[in-house]
């Protein structure tokens, strides 16, 4: 919501007004749907990862200072990192003496099916920021790091303070969650009912030509709707209606705004069950079959 945090990223608040923050340069995002480096379905991460750095130091001064990312951006349209793209990350990060810096306000807390879903990829962030789902609907944010780090910003009288720091309220609500989400095995839950949910929107897939791909893990899962899967238009207004749609007949599945081009964000609770999620895949069927005009 901020200009800094808006020119880290091509998803939305980058028209109209301007120019964005000075000094920040942006990855290509590995989108396998879209990228221009998947051919006929081979999609070269790598190639398309060391084409962004190269334009990365080309642009630079060499004193980069960190790389922020989501394992899962959310609001782009739930796009996932390729297996493997966090460590070569963190790789050329720390190359160029870069923080890696992960944002698992949404992916984090056991929804992608791991506690964070950086551990699928073998990979310690140097700096973590949480929220949301670490608070359980109260407003609760936590930025986690190294000693190391730490100590550097404490020997630079570094400060970041805002009135409500350290609430005891909220923290006692974090601390709590975290305990449920250990002692229920969430991460566990999501990742078996996420894997049902999948294959449920898979199977809408087969029967809705309008939806041209599926995507995420876990239960945060993206819908894509297309015009024509050949040319992989997007199809914003056709998503708005069927969200409508969906809400009336009792489920809240959620498209965002129209920048995201007709993506649906599904992301029920982590303690929801299979009779709820058949539920939802029913209404958001009777939505498609109502809404789309073949």
């Amino acid at each position: 919501m901020t200009g800094g945090a808006a020119a880290t990223t091509y998803s939305g608040g980058r028209r109209g007004h301007g120019p964005t923050l000075p000094g920040v340069l942006t990855l290509p995002t590995p989108h396998a749907y879209r990228s221009p480096f998947n051919r006929d379905g081979d999609y070269d991460w790598r190639a398309e990862f060391e084409f962004g750095w190269d334009m990365i130091d080309r642009q630079s001064t060499g004193q980069l200072a960190a790389v922020i990312v989501e394992p899962i951006l959310s609001s782009g349209g739930i796009i996932e990192l390729p297996q493997g793209y966090l460590a070569a990350l963190q790789e050329k990060a720390h190359e160029r003496g870069m923080l890696l810096i992960l944002d698992e306000a949404q992916t984090g807390m056991g929804r992608t099916g791991d506690n964070f879903a950086f551990e699928r990829d073998g990979v310690v962030p140097d700096i973590l920021n949480l929220s949301k789902t670490l608070g359980a609907g109260l407003p609760l944010s936590a930025t986690i790091t190294s000693s190391a780090v730490e100590q550097d910003c404490y020997d630079k009288d570094f400060l970041f303070y805002t009135t409500h720091a350290a609430d005891p309220l909220p923290a006692a609500v974090g601390r709590k969650v975290v305990e449920i989400v250990i002692r229920d095995r969430l991460a566990d839950h999501a990742r078996e009912l996420g894997d049902y949910l999948k294959s449920q929107l898979c199977d809408l897939q087969q029967r809705h030509s309008i939806i041209g791909d599926v995507r995420g893990r876990g239960l945060l899962l993206g819908v894509e709707l297309v015009t024509d899967r050949r040319t992989k238009a997007p199809a914003p207004d056709v998503g708005m209606a069927v969200g409508q749609r969906c809400l009336e007949l009792g489920a809240c599945l959620n498209i965002g705004r129209r920048s995201m081009g007709g993506v649906f964000r599904i992301a029920p609770p982590l303690t929801t069950n299979r009779d709820e999620i058949d539920r939802a895949v029913a209404i958001f069927d009777q939505a498609l079959s109502e809404c789309v005009t073949v």
